[in-house]
């Protein structure tokens, strides 16, 4: 048997709470119901959940830099979950780090399927730690950089280690996987959220312009990340396996 997930779910609303954490605990997952920041990152040192539905609407509270504390010292998955709807908001939780971005009313089901989709990706990303290293080696190397698959690890060319989210991983390991090769906005949407992936493309601006601002001296004038106008990205050093 698997170990049952551990989901935080944080709302100042205790209907909402209540009903969040009834209906993923009836779909088999273990809920911890909070109705403030504070007590999310008290919760997170003495037992972290797996993914974290957060409210950025919070009274008193700057959801966004709670955020902001979870993906600087946390490995989980982060969907935020609130009334807030227009694209600024959106493009805000996704530059924090946000995995997914739920927004009130919303379908218990799709939630659910949102949740799944997370856990399913951060699983995915930590069984690569431990996998044992593929034929082709699991090292990429490009332009002085080295991302470890199996360490799931950044280092900058002083061998520094660089913190990547698990969207930030899975959107370098596709482009590190195709140097040279000009890939769609659709095509990295399908091979880092798969199935889940809406039809909201700016998530992939998003995280290519979080990735830049680790691996580019300066972001506005890119030399390893490029653009092609109304095309996509390209990887452009060469990449080479050991």
């Amino acid at each position: 048997m698997t170990a049952v997930s551990h989901i935080a779910v944080v709302d100042d609303e205790i209907d909402i709470t209540r009903l969040l954490g009834n209906y993923l605990q009836v779909a088999g997952y273990r809920v911890s119901q909070l109705h403030t920041g504070h007590a999310l990152l008290a919760l997170m040192e003495t037992d972290a959940p797996a993914l974290v539905l957060l409210d950025v609407g919070l009274p008193g509270e700057d959801g966004f830099s709670i955020a902001r504390q979870l993906r600087e010292h946390w490995d989980c998955g982060l969907v935020i979950v609130t009334g807030r709807g227009d694209a600024v908001d959106k493009i805000v939780g996704l530059e924090v780090g946000a995995d997914d971005y739920v927004t009130k009313p919303f379908d218990l089901r799709e939630l659910l399927a949102r949740v799944k989709a997370v856990l399913r990706r951060s699983r995915g990303a930590s069984a690569a730690s431990t996998a044992v290293p593929a034929a082709g080696g699991d090292k990429r190397r490009f332009a002085g950089w080295e991302l470890d698959l199996a360490a799931r690890s950044l280092a900058d060319p002083s061998a520094r280690d660089v913190p990547l989210t698990t969207g930030e991983f899975s959107l370098l390991k596709v482009l590190v996987d195709n140097a040279g090769k000009v890939l769609s906005r659709d095509f990295l949407l399908e091979h880092t959220r798969g199935r889940e992936a809406g039809p909201f493309d700016r998530t992939i601006d998003v995280q290519v312009g979080r990735l830049r601002r680790k691996l580019e001296g300066d972001a506005e004038d890119p030399k390893l990340i490029k653009s092609v106008r109304g095309a996509g990205y390209i990887l452009v050093p060469p990449v080479t396996r050991h």
